[in-house]
């Protein structure tokens, strides 16, 4: 395994988009020297998440969580999919990228407190709220509450969140202000909030991760640019979202490097130096020791 050069702290290679190649493409990583964490997003995926994670001695961790999405049944076709989904931009990506049923799932507490127990589990989700698809109260209400149980669950086990959201972030804050001081930290991922957004959940400590989209448009700039480096961290949210020079194919941990340089302009500074200090933020967010440092 190489030395370690860049952390993709949020993908998802346990998704079916990448079928009997998981560890193809975790090698690939592994071998460039990204590190990586598969994200869960119900039950079968934050198992498989943890499952995939203990076959690797290093490099490969995990999160267990129950997606807002997954909440209530729904179907998110291709071009949902596409879309460059917590974001403000109107362009499209992953076009070719299959649709899917959301099935309905009740957060079972004991079920996943059992999987993060498990010491490649580094966080808590992805959790938290999207209001994209529903106006609904009632469905926003069992969003609610299912963010609160996972918020309970990160804290009873001292792990930070990973937490999404899509057009809730009044609410999202509003929780997070009430139930901060219990928390270990967290990560915003695939953060599309405004700069005063930021602003109040920097205030809070929580950190930032970017991924490919801020490669092929300028809606991010301005909230990059406002964030220290200490708090950003680097995604890909594989399959979805490749970046430049990769748009239209299935995103993977490997093409995290290029948010790395995409970060490094936008900040103006050396693309060793974001290497670094974005992958020692990881570190630290995590709990986890590099013993070959």
């Amino acid at each position: 395994m190489s030395t370690l050069k860049l952390f993709d702290v949020h993908t998802h290679t346990q998704f079916a988009a990448f079928k009997d190649e998981i560890d193809v493409v975790i090698k690939r990583a592994l071998d460039a020297g990204i590190w990586l964490v598969n994200v869960g997003t119900q039950r079968d995926t934050s198992a498989k998440a943890v499952e995939i994670a203990n076959k690797y001695s290093e490099g490969v961790y995990a999160t267990v969580g129950l997606h807002p999405i997954h909440t209530e049944k729904s179907f998110h076709d291709e071009k949902e999919l596409g879309a460059l989904v917590f974001s403000n931009s109107r362009e499209l990506e992953n076009k070719n990228l299959p649709g899917f049923l959301s099935r309905a799932e009740e957060f079972d507490y004991e079920y996943y407190k059992k999987l993060a127990e498990d010491p490649k589990v580094v966080a808590i989700g992805e959790c938290g709220l999207d209001y994209y698809r529903t106006k609904n109260l009632e469905l926003r209400t069992k969003q609610f509450d299912t963010f609160k149980k996972q918020i309970e669950l990160a804290v009873e086990l001292k792990k930070p969140l990973m937490i999404h959201c899509r057009n809730a972030f009044e609410d999202l804050i509003d929780i997070l202000q009430t139930t901060n001081y219990k928390l270990k930290s967290g990560i915003i991922h695939f953060f599309s909030g405004t700069v005063e957004d930021a602003r109040k959940l920097l205030d809070l400590g929580f950190s930032f991760s970017f991924g490919g989209v801020i490669t092929f448009t300028r809606d991010y700039d301005e909230v990059v640019k406002y964030m220290p480096l200490e708090r950003i961290l680097l995604e890909t949210d594989a399959p979805y979202v490749a970046p430049v020079p990769y748009r239209g194919k299935r995103n993977e941990p490997l093409y995290v490097v290029e948010v790395a340089k995409k970060i490094a302009e936008l900040k103006a500074v050396a693309p060793g130096d974001i290497e670094r200090i974005t992958t020692e933020n990881a570190l630290k967010i995590f709990g986890i020791k590099n013993d070959r440092d």
